[in-house]
């Protein structure tokens, strides 16, 4: 999938936003050498930078890492593959917000970042969990096969885990989950009752390979209708978000 770093940044500049909340978590302590993986454009890195953290950025997207590296250049902005990186130095922590759940392969991602962190150090994070965005990817799949893309319906674009799910990963890797919570959270959408198709062209172009583009007009037109009833309140949009958070030790 290849991002537009900008869009992101102008249009869906939620994301860091709500990540705000998972920095606090994260409990930066002065000095602390910590990696943030999953980073986007580097404005949560860029936090905990002013926290007082020696921190560095990875991210899987090119054009991403291209766009922190120009808003923050006195951070280390690396591209890397979040289910299998390695380090030159052990982490004491290991932060990502609203990253983890476009990674499906959950235990390489936790494998990495357990050898990455030094003896007692934590793995705090915030992903999308079980049922996020349900209602969204249920009128997704409902237009797209009744217009005929059944493969295109049968896209697996996201990895939402339970918090037993998750959990279990995290221990059975050897950390000790010291916090987890999955919760909703709607989250506003910009532009009425165009942000459902905004929002789709950011998070999910993965579901219309294939069909052109006055098609997907159509589509995405089926879709914000399906959606409408449960995402305008009152002229304000929201989607169905839930998410999970947690704290992991390395011990």
């Amino acid at each position: 999938m290849k991002w537009n770093a900008d869009l992101y940044d102008d249009k869906h500049s939620f994301v860091s936003q709500f990540g705000a909340s998972v920095v606090e978590l994260l409990n930066v302590k002065p000095g602390e050498h910590i990696l943030d993986i999953g980073c986007g454009t580097g404005d949560l890195t860029h936090q905990i930078q002013q926290l007082g953290a020696d921190v560095s950025g990875t991210d899987y997207s090119a054009e991403m890492i291209a766009q922190a590296r120009f808003k923050y250049p006195t951070i280390n902005f690396e591209v890397a593959d979040a289910a299998s990186f390695t380090v030159e130095y052990p982490y004491d922590a290991v932060f990502s917000n609203a990253a983890l759940h476009w990674v499906h392969n959950a235990g390489g991602v936790i494998k990495s970042v357990y050898e990455a962190l030094k003896p007692g150090g934590r793995f705090v994070a915030e992903m999308g969990g079980k049922g996020n965005i349900g209602r969204l990817r249920a009128a997704i799949k409902q237009v797209l096969q009744q217009h005929g893309y059944h493969q295109q319906a049968e896209t697996q674009v996201w990895y939402f885990p339970s918090l037993g799910e998750y959990s279990s990963l995290l221990e059975r890797q050897g950390f000790r989950v010291t916090f987890a919570s999955h919760f909703d959270r709607k989250t506003p959408l910009q532009d009425g009752n165009q942000g459902v198709a905004k929002w789709i062209k950011m998070f999910g172009a993965q579901y219309f390979t294939g069909v052109s583009d006055a098609v997907q007009l159509q589509l995405v037109q089926e879709i914000t209708d399906l959606l409408e009833p449960h995402y305008n309140e009152n002229g304000q949009w929201y989607a169905d978000y839930k998410r999970l958070r947690f704290i992991a030790i390395k011990e």
